[in-house]
């Protein structure tokens, strides 16, 4: 088979299995088997067991099961519920300010799980019915449960990055400090943008009453604030302290995660046994389909590379004669119009291999490389048709909240992922300032 042939079919076969509605790990698996054979008869079968005992036995991959069942006993242990209550009242005074609050907690709850799920869904059952009764634009309260909730995919610990890391042979550590600033930033821009909406419009997102105020007191706000964020911080800080300290590894930190998590969920008083097996069995569901995919991605990127299909995706991108600029500007575009039908893990399984040479040659940072492809992917939870995001929302929003409103709220808030990619783009100390100061 001629190398275009290849890449040509590969590509085209992945399409239709994915439209026709078939799993991803099976479609890319599958098209690894009939290319393989095709090319180069029974010995593919090797090549496939030589990759999937390479993930296998793969320490830094160790983390992900351990951050997604930190994830799943914090889920448990009420943190987001107290940030939440408290963020509420924090902010009730400023116009949007459930909203605020909303990305706030988000954002630190993000700094705790790496899980979009997680986040969307519990904001979601938290915060929809609070913004829906103080009379909140739906479509800025989707929007703003969807956006903030995404952020936990890119704050460390993200079991994105460490899959990322693995992929691009790149510290973990230098990633997790090279995401902090960016997903701040992102943060930062939600912010800005509902205070100013509903500046404008205040109907979109009204103040706490008077009343409702004054029901807490100053003392009694500043310890709910403390009870709320002390415990967070001290996971904060256990797991990205002790990496950026050069005590543990990612692996060990994650490992220290979880058990801070399951320290915090038996203080919470909320630690049931039913809930621990609940969240190993959620665990290994969720560990499962990502190494799955991870498997069935390598075999493909085998098969696709060993033919020649990235030497021939390389030297089209490089063909158009676009510039180094130009050329970065596609590759975004390439990952944007995939994350519309793709979850993460199998655009970075395919796009990587290709797209990682073109950086090198190119004079890219590596490490700013592969944080401005993460800060891309976040639209990719909220591009419709198929935005993970949009669907975790809908699946526990109140009935009236339809999905097009979700859909539209999501719409301003992905134009602000790009936004905030510009700008990491034009100031890449934005990166690596952290990623270089911390890790060395």
């Amino acid at each position: 088979m001629s190398p275009e042939f290849v890449a040509i079919g590969m590509f085209v076969g992945l399409l239709i299995g994915l439209f026709m509605g078939h799993p991803l790990a099976f479609v890319l698996g599958g098209l690894a088997v009939i290319f393989g054979y095709i090319g180069w008869g029974p010995s593919c079968f090797y090549m496939f067991l030589n990759r999937t005992y390479g993930i296998m036995d793969n320490y830094i991959l160790v983390a992900i099961p351990l951050f997604i069942f930190m994830a799943q006993l914090l889920d448990q242990s009420g943190v987001a519920e107290d940030l939440f209550d408290t963020m509420r009242y924090l902010f009730g005074p400023v116009k949007g300010g459930i909203a605020i609050a909303v990305v706030v907690v988000s954002t630190l709850f993000g700094a705790c799980t790496g899980i979009i799920g997680a986040s969307v869904v519990t904001m979601g059952l938290l915060s929809m019915p609070v913004m829906l009764k103080y009379g909140y634009d739906k479509r800025l309260a989707s929007g703003a449960v969807c956006a903030g909730g995404t952020l936990g995919i890119l704050i460390p610990p993200s079991i994105m990055l460490v899959v990322m890391a693995d992929q691009a042979a790149v510290s973990v550590g230098k990633l997790f400090a090279g995401a902090i600033v960016p997903g701040l930033i992102l943060s930062g821009l939600y912010i800005a943008y509902i205070f100013i909406k509903c500046l404008i419009h205040p109907e979109a997102g009204p103040a706490l009453t008077l009343e409702e105020r004054r029901a807490v007191s100053g003392k009694q706000l500043f310890f709910m604030t403390l009870k709320s964020l002390v415990p967070p911080m001290i996971l904060i800080l256990g797991v990205l302290g002790s990496i950026f300290g050069g005590i543990a590894t990612p692996t060990e930190a994650a490992g220290v995660g979880a058990a801070i998590a399951f320290i915090m969920t038996v203080a919470y008083g909320k630690f049931t046994w039913k809930g621990l097996t609940q969240a190993v069995i959620n665990t290994a569901k969720t560990t499962s389909m990502v190494i799955i995919i991870l498997v069935g991605a390598a075999c493909f990127a085998g098969v696709f590379m060993g033919s020649g299909g990235g030497d021939v995706v390389k030297e089209f991108i490089f063909g158009m004669g676009l510039g180094k600029w130009g050329t970065f500007i596609i590759m975004m575009i390439i990952l944007f119009l995939l994350g519309m039908f793709i979850d993460w893990i199998g655009i970075i399984m395919i796009c990587f291999p290709l797209f990682l040479p073109i950086a090198r040659d190119l004079g890219f940072d590596k490490v700013w490389f592969v944080v401005t492809m993460a800060v891309m992917l976040q639209d990719s939870f909220l591009t419709p048709p198929f935005g993970y995001a949009l669907f975790y929302l809908k699946g526990v929003a109140p009935p009236e909240v339809t999905t097009s409103d979700i859909y539209w709220g999501a719409f301003p808030f992905w134009r602000l992922m790009e936004l905030g990619l510009i700008i990491v783009v034009v100031w890449p100390g934005t990166i690596l300032w952290l990623a270089n100061t911390l890790v060395k």
